[in-house]
């Protein structure tokens, strides 16, 4: 509250989190402006053999593959993604479901699993290096972002970075939902919806990627996001004077 209070201005990342100061400190709006996280341009995207990887994780390389990368832990999420995964199977059974990260939730997912009898279509692979994970992303047909609570997603930005579509739970506010990606319920059954009209819909998965794609470059390169840092810093001066 004492660094809220005593700063000239507060940069958050989403208006959510705008919203949560202005609740819980009593900050005023224009105290606290807006700039979202930011990502190198053409850092994730990279040509790659798609089917090739799949089978190097025991996955059939036409299979369509849902990525969640992220920590295992209840924020993000990936339990809800694990039950919605029945309902997905039921629409569209060869789909796998790869999960990256480690945290204290990654047992109890994985027994959540075979509890469920989905364990042949979920991989479980903890941490993974940079590589790696650069290669899974370019690999998978879409990012799932199942998060109870999100500050801003920078996994989105990679996955737009490598024009995949995004499913995420209506935490993550940096997506348009029907637009550039779709926004879930926080949910397992609206997530599974999400997760089954894109795959229904090979028109709208790569046009929703796309579209998540080309905001990349007008509003999340860090060039972007540096020149709204400093206009920043400059009305924080002029104010001081």
């Amino acid at each position: 509250w004492q660094g809220c209070y005593e700063a000239a201005k507060v940069i958050v990342t989403t208006r959510r989190m705008q919203d949560e100061l202005m609740q819980i400190y009593s900050l005023p709006k224009d105290k606290i402006p807006i700039i979202p996280n930011g990502i190198i341009v053409g850092k994730m995207r990279r040509g790659v053999d798609a089917g090739r990887i799949k089978e190097k994780y025991g996955i059939h390389p036409l299979a369509p593959v849902v990525l969640f990368c992220g920590r295992m832990s209840v924020q993000k999420g990936p339990d809800l993604l694990v039950e919605a995964i029945p309902q997905v199977l039921r629409n569209r059974p060869d789909v796998c479901f790869v999960f990256i990260g480690e945290g204290g939730m990654r047992s109890e997912c994985e027994q959540k699993a075979r509890y469920l009898g989905i364990a042949d279509s979920c991989r479980f692979l903890g941490y993974t290096s940079s590589a790696e994970k650069q290669m899974l992303i370019n690999a998978c047909d879409m990012m799932c972002v199942p998060s109870r609570n999100e500050p801003f997603g920078v996994v989105v930005l990679e996955a737009w970075d490598a024009c995949k579509p995004v499913v995420a739970t209506d935490a993550v506010s940096i997506i348009n939902n029907f637009q550039d990606g779709l926004l879930a319920y926080i949910q397992p059954e609206s997530i599974a919806w999400c997760i089954n009209r894109i795959i229904s819909n090979p028109k709208e998965m790569k046009h929703l990627a796309r579209a998540g794609w080309t905001r990349i470059e007008s509003e999340f390169s860090w060039d972007h996001i540096a020149e709204s840092t400093e206009k920043v810093y400059e009305q924080a001066i002029e104010q001081n004077r």
